[in-house]
């Protein structure tokens, strides 16, 4: 009997205990566990929400997020805009009468055959693409198809309109966008996004942007991560036509920060007309004004020579600022002999220490220093699991905010939440890592409390942050600009 009645008591209590955590969730986790090891019932269970690596981590990065001295009041972005039509990249094949073949990669797609190949493959992958469609008869085809399927939703596309809709989403910021702007996209822009007249044209560029799920099947193909695949037949951002625009706009708005993007839509242009806008691209950016950063933002890419035209001619010199995702980072890599560039592809989460390797060559080759008058001081680097921050020792402030920021938004946006829920994101970055491959680097172990991680090399500083991935995200689309956005609007550059 007395057995029974200590039994009894020990499980009214161990009750008792649990109501504690379902009626006061906010009571210190020190005060319950004391409670429960007082009554020798083993190990405390972890309660849900705030004592969880997610929780932890998420009001670790609401501490560590502040902002900076000198805030940016006029922004600037162009030239690349259109409307994005978001569909089920599997339905809509399986619309046009398409089956899963063998994937295959195509650098631009001619047929509705390699529309499906290259699908597939990046499906299979879990990877993000975009690629130009040169039929444009066929691409019309295939876009009133996908624009009037069930379903299917129209949102402002192009990274630079995405940048300019988020700065925008900040009141107290002027925003400026310069890009070929149609009826449908100009409807869809915040009202805080002021834009040219000689930017308005009579028809929108559509682009059309087949998502997949996690764990989505399609014939022997099953997407590991959710993702997108991009394409379209754009002409007018294939061809810069803005630019000039932009450049032009640029003296009467008299912005404190200038974001370019757009350099990857020029792939489906001849060598010639590539080298010559590059030229012209220089040319603009040499007449901003000194001491306004230029933030540079890239994109998927196939053409390695244009690639590495970017790099030499003379335009990662001139830009402040790099804003890319570790499949343009190792293109980049490939496209002018860096480092890892014997690596084909990433296999699985990018290995931390060759990024940083990357982004250390990057800036150490192309960035500013007392031999080379280059521009170039930073890059905000993404991935799905994790950003890191690279800056030149004394051009900017404020970057552990910075890369904290591009990394919560990754979150909310990814789950389309105000702030971060942590029923609905996971921790998945490498919880130890090396910094560098190519020298004796430091070993980084993981802490949810402390989850920007710095380190220093030859003048160059990083910051590391994990990133809460969406378990069920809502829109892939666009993270990557609004990533780069928030990294920025709590970014402070050291004028010259």
């Amino acid at each position: 009997m007395a057995l029974w009645r200590g039994s009894a008591c020990a499980g009214f209590l161990a009750l008792a205990v649990g109501c504690v955590f379902l009626l006061e969730p906010e009571l210190p986790g020190t005060a319950l566990r004391s409670l429960w090891s007082s009554l020798r019932l083993g190990p405390a269970p972890v309660p849900p929400g705030p004592l969880s690596p997610e929780g932890r981590l998420a009001a670790a990065w609401d501490a560590l997020i502040v902002q900076p001295a000198r805030r940016w009041r006029r922004v600037a972005v162009g030239v690349n805009a259109c409307v994005d039509v978001v569909i089920s990249g599997v339905k809509l094949l399986q619309a046009l009468g398409l089956s899963p073949g063998s994937g295959k990669d195509h650098a631009v797609l001619h047929s509705r055959g390699d529309l499906e190949e290259a699908f597939v493959h990046f499906m299979g992958k879990g990877a993000a693409a975009e690629r130009f469609f040169s039929d444009k008869e066929t691409f019309h085809d295939i876009a009133q198809v996908a624009s009037e399927f069930p379903g299917a939703q129209h949102y402002v596309g192009g990274n630079a309109a995405l940048i300019g809709q988020r700065f925008a989403a900040n009141t107290d910021l002027k925003v400026l966008l310069c890009g070929p702007i149609g009826p449908k996209l100009h409807e869809l822009l915040d009202d805080n996004v002021f834009v040219p007249p000689e930017s308005l044209q009579e028809e929108d560029e559509f682009h059309l942007i087949l998502e997949y799920l996690a764990g989505e099947e399609w014939g022997p193909f099953k997407a590991p991560h959710a993702n997108r695949f991009i394409f379209s037949h754009d002409l007018s951002n294939g061809a810069m036509n803005m630019l000039e625009v932009f450049v032009a706009s640029l003296e009467e708005f008299q912005p404190d920060l200038v974001v370019l993007s757009g350099l990857h839509m020029m792939e489906g242009q001849s060598k010639e007309l590539q080298r010559k806008r590059l030229l012209e691209v220089v040319t603009s950016i040499s007449d901003i004004p000194t001491g306004v950063p230029v933030h540079l933002e890239l994109a998927s890419m196939t053409n390695r020579e244009l690639m590495s035209s970017i790099v030499h001619q003379q335009v990662f010199p001139a830009v402040a600022s790099l804003g890319l995702n570790e499949q343009e980072l190792l293109f980049l890599s490939q496209s002018a002999s860096g480092p890892h560039a014997s690596l084909s592809s990433w296999d699985g989460v990018p290995d931390v220490g060759m990024v940083s390797d990357i982004l250390f060559w990057i800036l150490k080759e192309h960035g500013r220093s007392k031999s080379r008058p280059s521009d170039l001081t930073r890059i905000h680097f993404h991935t799905l699991v994790y950003h890191i921050l690279a800056t030149v020792d004394g051009h900017w402030a404020n970057q552990l905010a910075a890369v904290a920021a591009g990394a919560r938004v990754a979150g909310t946006q990814a789950c389309a939440t105000e702030t971060i829920d942590t029923n609905r994101v996971s921790l998945r970055a490498p919880q130890e890592f090396m910094t560098s491959h190519l020298e004796s680097g430091s070993r980084i172990v993981l802490n949810p409390n402390k989850p920007v991680v710095e380190w220093h090399r030859e003048g160059i500083t990083f910051h590391f942050t994990p990133v809460l991935v969406c378990k069920d995200p809502v829109r892939t689309v666009g993270l990557g600009d609004a990533i780069s956005a928030e990294g920025l609007f709590y970014s402070e550059a050291h004028p010259d």
